[in-house]
């Protein structure tokens, strides 16, 4: 199983039941961060070095962008390439999701 996947299954699993239009947007959302992660990571660190701690933010990341993009009235910009969502207004599960992602991945990166 890629890196890549074992970060949507789990996310699948933190987000429970979705539609399959947001399921789909999960999967590409997990491709983009597992991927923008990995250049994050410090020289010499490969993401099976911290494999527990990579899936579990890199889910968590995907997990923010995702609760984001559900109100799409609300976002104010999209970035595909290292997977930016910017809403109008600050959405407190998502900074909170993405501050438990860093606080998991930061020993690891750059």
């Amino acid at each position: 199983m890629t890196l890549t996947e074992q970060t949507f299954t789990q996310a699948m699993l933190l987000a429970g039941p979705l539609e399959p239009k947001q399921e789909a947007l999960l999967k590409l959302l997990c491709a983009a961060v597992t991927a923008s992660l990995n250049t994050r990571l410090r020289s010499g660190v490969t993401p099976e070095d911290c494999k527990a701690d990579f899936v579990a933010a890199a889910s968590l990341y995907a997990l923010a962008a995702l609760h984001e993009a559900k109100d799409t009235d609300r976002i104010a910009q999209f970035t595909a390439g290292d997977v930016t969502i910017r809403t109008g207004s600050g959405d407190a599960a998502s900074n909170c999701l993405r501050y438990q992602a860093e606080l998991i991945i930061t020993p690891y990166l750059k």
